[in-house]
């Protein structure tokens, strides 16, 4: 087989779903396939583990092997399976599987802008703080930064992996089921009890609170 090179390459390539190129890198293991899927997710991703993990370092780690183990899993993945739940799927697993074995637990940051990212960070605050002022409006930006960070990491892990994709990365609800494996209807009620314990603990927030959880 001739390998085809060059803009015209690329024109196809991008003409082609993430499920036909998936679907035939499967079948051929094509390095053009792999190196579009890469090439198309790599900002997304990169932001998201760098969300949950809290480390650049780490999730560049992260990202690495999740891709490696989609070489390594592209015999499992079926025809016209949505690629994107399934990818940080394996995405989350190995961020939990690296966090564990360094012994470390998320140190997620909700209000501070990730590099490059186009999200709004404070969107999540200013639903916790709500119309009512409150100690974690009044509460300086550094001071509710450190908050976020301590409350977010000490949330149950399913909660704090809901929140995290729904908040962040903006995936429907039967998206976020897909990749944690779950209910389209326990999506929702891990959302509602991550976003009202946080309401609560910020509500309750003191000028010497770091994010304890009781």
């Amino acid at each position: 087989m001739v390998k085809a090179t060059g803009p015209a390459t690329a024109d196809l390539l991008a003409e082609q779903s993430d499920e036909q190129l998936m679907s035939r890198y499967r079948e051929q293991a094509r390095t053009e396939d792999f190196d579009e899927l890469v090439r198309r997710y790599e900002r997304e991703l990169y932001r998201y583990l760098a969300r949950y993990v809290g480390d650049r370092a780490l999730a560049d780690d992260v990202f690495q092997n999740t891709f490696l183990q989609l070489h390594l899993k592209r015999g499992l993945y079926e025809d016209g399976r949505p690629l994107r739940p399934w990818l940080y799927a394996i995405a989350t697993h190995q961020a939990v599987d690296a966090l564990r074995k360094a012994g470390r637990h998320p140190t997620v940051s909700l209000d501070q802008r990730i590099e490059g990212s186009d999200s709004d960070p404070g969107a999540l605050v200013d639903l916790l703080t709500g119309e009512e002022p409150g100690p974690l409006a009044e509460m300086q930006s550094e001071e509710r930064r450190q908050w976020v960070r301590g409350a977010i990491a000490k949330l149950p892990e399913g909660l704090r992996q809901t929140l995290i994709l729904a908040y962040y990365q903006d995936l429907k609800y039967r998206e976020i089921a897909e990749i944690l494996r779950i209910p389209v209807g326990t999506v929702k009620s891990r959302l509602h009890a991550a976003v009202a314990k946080l309401a609560e603990l910020a509500h309750a927030a003191g000028p010497d609170d770091n994010g304890s959880v009781p």
